[in-house]
């Protein structure tokens, strides 16, 4: 044995490992959370489920299903890029607990891009519970794969950014109630289980603009109706998820 075998070796672990651990410490913390669960699984399974079996909405000519299937996806992307980060991250904030991971080896932008594959995987297991049961439910999804993904990469890292903001510049308290308030109104007003078409031309021009109706009327366009690329609605999400994260990098505080 020589004197040099269990000498210490201090220093921070490789970026990738800490990046890797966080994200997994990360994933844990948002899937064993009761509420996280409540607004990313059941929440939208239920609405899934309901409105495609009980005929509530008119939503058009076709299954009911094959409308709300994507609208759907579109509110799971938002309930855990937006909703379930906001409210986590801002509390996270208030306990204290980002200000010691900031003084901590990982540097913050890696803390945050952990937090950001963190939402990519529990998303991916949200869009492959809604897409099992809305096969179930008689889903004929069509159109072009990579459009989807697009949609759904561009979609999360525009929630993302407008969560971060909103958790890094109001009160926990404060980003609850926004958060959740939020949620409700965009469930109604986004497109995702009520059409676009049945608000007043006015109103209607103002929610086209917004994330969630971009999305939801994007995933529509490709699944329901078979179109290849969504340039519009692409375009859309591209905007917010450039003044989103430009925002929050800004103006996002640490304490």
């Amino acid at each position: 044995m020589t004197a040099g075998t269990y000498a210490p070796k201090p220093g921070a672990a490789p970026l990738g490992r800490m990046i890797g651990a966080q994200t997994a410490l990360e994933t844990r913390m948002l899937l064993r959370n009761g509420e996280q669960l409540l607004l990313t699984v059941i929440i939208p399974s239920l609405l899934l489920v309901l409105f495609s079996t009980v005929d509530i909405i008119d939503t058009g000519a076709g299954k009911s299903v094959d409308f709300l299937a994507p609208g759907i996806l579109a509110l799971a992307v938002m309930s855990t890029a937006f909703t379930g980060q906001a409210i986590a991250t801002g509390f996270e904030r208030r306990y204290g607990v980002l200000k010691r991971l900031g003084a901590s080896p990982l540097p913050r932008w890696a803390l945050m891009t952990a937090k950001t594959l963190a939402v990519l995987v529990t998303e991916v297991l949200q869009v492959v519970l809604l897409t099992v049961i809305a096969l179930a439910l008689g889903w004929s999804p069509h159109g072009n794969p990579l459009a989807v993904l697009l949609l759904l990469v561009l979609g999360t890292a525009a929630f993302s950014g407008l969560g971060l903001l909103m958790a890094g510049t109001l009160k926990a308290e404060a980003t609850l109630a926004a958060a959740n308030l939020v949620f409700l109104l965009l469930l109604v007003a986004g497109g995702v289980i009520v059409p676009m078409d049945k608000f007043p031309g006015g109103v209607r021009s103002v929610l086209e603009a917004l994330p969630i109706s971009a999305l939801s009327d994007g995933l529509r366009t490709v699944l329901q109706d078979g179109a290849s690329m969504p340039w519009g609605d692409l375009g859309i999400l591209a905007v917010w998820s450039v003044l989103g994260l430009g925002a929050a990098a800004r103006f996002f505080r640490w304490e």
